[in-house]
């Protein structure tokens, strides 16, 4: 079980650090482009950001209804075409979100200079949206199917483009280079996608007629996951705005820790995602729950693996982000709080996920709500007292509170496994 789940994870894992990569070429490019550019597509990604990985949540969610055709892919063509109206109904509302940011940017105080840069980039955004849903969740059946490998060739392709056309387009065209390139990416990672897709399947999955009830409930799972990431990014930039009410130090530094923190759970993530078909196929309780706890091993083992390289570097890795000792000597101090907080964060995001395969989305964003929803109201008068150390541990407390709950919640809908249908 364990071997198999890793098979699966490793492709995903590579093909999630190949994405980052992509970015950090894009906004080093802008960087280097001009101060005011890199500024608007700041502002621009504090949207873009939660807006697309509500949208791969969403997304992410079908994999319960098409991992017990495994053996028979052909059989889930129904469901696929489900999913691309409910894909189309996401990326709309994402579409939206883009173009509005120029208003709320306005609104929130941002320099006329800043919101006037963005240009173009609102609308290449939204597109890019619409295109990246337009794949109706692709890279998850493939995942669901056991083609992981496929994932990476798309993320590679969608990289590659995003890449180059950067690195081409935003000295001429500034921001909105950067726009078309993330547009053309998005076309690329699709169109690989879908066609690996259709190797699987023998067939185009086409656009059939909408069948409401069935949409609904595609999205009676989906649609809570992609909430769930929508509380996460809100919770965090609530932390990170109250580490901003610190001092300029302790900001930078939890600026640095969290881009560290967000590093590590790329492992975890691709770890549950590999073992969310599994959870879904299960035919009784111990079968979902081996496949679970086998993720969770592997989660931990990753963190504990990134942990061990950390501490033992000293302020190396710190170093490679900011040249200030004083940041570099509160992140050294702050890494096994980080740390600490990472691995809980990575064992409640299996549990959670493992919670999806059973179709039971819904219960874990109610366990985010609160678990974030306290988060929320206490991280700046934490921040406020105890500074970042404070908002670490109380990022930590939560943390380990959503594993108790998605843990014992998991535990309690995986017994009825084999026994009634999960999604009733």
């Amino acid at each position: 079980m364990i071997t198999g789940i890793l098979r699966t994870a490793l492709p995903l894992f590579l093909s999630m650090v190949t994405g980052m990569l992509g970015t950090l070429v894009v906004t080093s490019v802008l960087g280097r482009h001009d101060t005011v550019t890199l500024a608007a597509f700041a502002v621009m990604t504090a949207v873009l950001n939660p807006a697309s990985a509500a949208v791969v949540g969403a997304m992410r969610g079908l994999s319960p209804f098409v991992a017990p055709h495994r053996d028979d892919p052909a059989a889930a063509l129904p469901v696929l075409r489900d999913a691309r109206w409910l894909a189309l109904l996401v990326g709309t509302a994402g579409a939206l979100a883009m173009l509005a940011v120029p208003v709320l940017a306005g609104a929130a105080g941002v320099p006329g200079e800043v919101v006037a840069e963005l240009g173009p980039l609102p609308y290449l955004l939204a597109v890019y949206l619409l295109v990246s849903a337009s794949g109706g969740g692709a890279t998850t059946v493939l995942v669901a199917f056991g083609h992981g490998r496929q994932v990476l060739w798309s993320s590679l392709a969608g990289t590659a483009v995003l890449a180059g056309c950067a690195v081409a387009l935003v000295p001429p065209l500034g921001l909105a280079g950067a726009g078309v390139a993330w547009l053309l990416s998005a076309a690329a990672s699709v169109t690989v996608a879908n066609l690996a897709l259709r190797r699987v399947l023998g067939v185009r999955v086409g656009q059939g007629r909408p069948r409401v009830a069935e949409i609904v409930r595609l999205g009676r799972v989906s649609l809570p996951l992609a909430a769930t990431v929508l509380i996460k990014f809100g919770g965090l930039g609530v932390v990170t705005f109250a580490a901003g009410t610190t001092n300029t130090r302790d900001a930078a530094a939890h600026a640095v820790l969290g881009t560290l923190t967000g590093l590590i759970l790329v492992a975890s993530v691709s770890v549950a995602q590999a073992a969310l078909p599994e959870v879904a196929r299960a035919a009784t309780p111990a079968g979902a729950r081996r496949a679970n706890g086998a993720a969770a091993l592997l989660a931990l083992a990753g963190t504990g693996v990134a942990a061990l390289t950390l501490l033992l570097s000293g302020d190396a890795v710190p170093s490679l982000f900011t040249d200030d000792a004083g940041v570099r000597e509160r992140v050294v101090a702050l890494l096994p709080l980080m740390l600490l907080a990472s691995a809980a964060d990575g064992t409640q995001a299996v549990q959670g996920i493992g919670l999806t395969g059973l179709r039971r989305s819904a219960t874990s964003l109610r366990y985010f709500a609160a678990g974030y929803g306290l988060l929320v109201l206490a991280a700046v008068p934490v921040a406020g007292t105890w500074g970042i150390a404070g908002l670490w541990t109380a990022v930590a407390v939560a943390n380990a509170c959503l594993v108790v709950l998605q843990s014992a919640g998991f535990h309690r809908h995986s017994a009825r496994v084999g026994r009634a249908p999960v999604g009733a």
